[in-house]
């Protein structure tokens, strides 16, 4: 007899979970040092533009697929016809190549919440991020207590492990969001960084920054590796597929938003350049925390709040895998995640190790690390994406309906789903590839 599928508790603990799924580093850092790139307000409005009509269609579209079907990525596929099951693989494989990095990242922010526990804040953080991250013992170490932290909640299931892990760290993810938004808000620079942020320079606009957007919208809302489509097939059948996914995007982006409310303003106090990529989590801020009063306090909040951002979002992509693990090899939850867990290590030290003594091993130019952030965010998010919408739209009859109802709203849907969104994605990953 089949084990049944579990649920999460209550609506509110899906959407805390899903949100907590996608807002991850890409809200705190990538996207504030994205949009320092490409012209501040204007990439805003575009985003905000496209987060709204078009992301919406395949962000609905894994959570449909997730709540009809009950299954993982790759029976889900099977299930819709057995020579599309490759592409729950691809998924999963995506899924499960991503923590391989971004776990990297989390030991580095591990060592930042200890440096500033201890209080021990070195002159230069260039030189110190660049001699720490080089080592080879501590980065690989605290890259696998991130990842044990990490699969400590899958391993203890759905509602005592993954619910109350976000049940706890969302709320206290917003209260510091927002402590930091309010302090920074009071620096010198405030009103220079808001109207970077608030007020579009239109002569920035162009295809390229569009596409970046995009982009950034798909990474940011954990589309096209399974993970929403797996949180969607834990939801409840009364819940709405639509209003659940607005009400995750408006959160999500609501954080976006915060984010730069927070950074825009310190950077542009202290003359700092706000498109200094990951440079500016891990170097440039913490140097301006250093020259604050309560400086230590104060960046001790934003790490921790890195911290909350990352493993939320580590959660589920582990849970993702974790889920496929049991569907497919019928073996329990806490075997699945163990045998996940060893599989992400062992990815993750050399991942951990292409800043030090494997910095000069190279795969088409790209160290270990920069290969599988750039393949899975320029090539198999979208790739995958542009799939599931196509198969949605065109394999499934009347999905448009099983996710809208018949209504005009539907049909606008279906013709977004099976023509502009595919449209829209290859030209996303011709601009990724090259």
């Amino acid at each position: 007899m089949e084990e049944k599928r579990p649920e999460w508790s209550s609506h509110i603990s899906f959407i805390i979970a899903t949100v907590g799924s996608a807002v991850g580093l890409g809200n705190i850092w990538r996207f504030p040092y994205i949009m320092g790139k490409n012209g501040g307000a204007i990439f805003l409005f575009t985003y905000l533009l496209l987060i709204a009509f078009i992301c919406i269609i395949p962000l609905c579209c894994e959570l449909g697929l997730g709540k009809i079907y009950k299954k993982d990525a790759i029976n889900t596929f099977k299930t819709i016809n057995p020579k599309y099951k490759w592409l729950g693989w691809l998924c999963i494989i995506t899924v499960t190549l991503i923590p391989c990095f971004y776990f990297v990242v989390g030991g580095w922010i591990l060592n930042y919440i200890w440096v500033f526990i201890t209080g021990q804040l070195p002159d230069n953080f260039s030189l110190y991020f660049s001699s720490f991250s080089a080592q080879a013992f501590m980065p690989c170490f605290l890259t696998i207590l991130f990842l044990i932290m990490t699969a400590i909640f899958p391993f203890r299931g759905i509602n005592d492990g993954i619910e109350k892990a976000n049940n706890l760290m969302m709320p206290l993810f917003a209260v510091m969001l927002f402590i930091l938004a309010i302090f920074a808000l009071t620096l010198p620079g405030a009103k220079e960084g808001l109207a970077f942020m608030f007020h579009p320079d239109f002569s920035r606009f162009d295809k390229t920054m569009v596409l970046t957007a995009l982009g950034q919208a798909l990474f940011t809302l954990s589309i096209g590796m399974g993970t929403i489509l797996t949180y969607g097939s834990y939801m409840k059948e009364n819940t709405k597929i639509v209003k659940s996914a607005y009400t995750l995007i408006i959160c999500d982006t609501t954080i976006a938003i915060l984010a730069g409310i927070m950074i825009f303003p310190i950077v542009f106090s202290f003359g700092v350049e706000p498109s200094a990529g990951a440079a500016l989590a891990f170097i440039s801020m913490p140097q301006m925390f250093s020259q604050f009063p309560l400086g230590v306090i104060f960046g001790l909040i934003f790490f921790a709040l890195l911290f909350f951002a990352s493993i939320t979002s580590g959660i589920s992509m582990m849970e993702t895998t974790v889920a496929a693990f049991i569907d497919n090899f019928k073996l329990s939850r806490k075997k699945s995640t163990l045998l996940a867990t060893v599989i992400i290590g062992l990815i993750s030290i050399p991942a951990s190790l292409s800043f030090g003594i494997l910095s000069n091993f190279k795969i088409f130019d790209k160290t270990i690390f920069d290969l599988l952030d750039y393949s899975t965010s320029n090539i198999f998010l979208p790739f995958n994406t542009l799939l599931i919408c196509l198969i949605a739209g065109w394999c499934i009859p009347n999905f448009w309906k099983k996710v809208f109802g018949e209504s005009f709203f539907g049909g606008v849907f279906n013709i977004l789903l099976k023509f502009i969104v595919p449209f829209v994605l290859i030209c996303v990953l011709i601009s990724g590839i090259y």
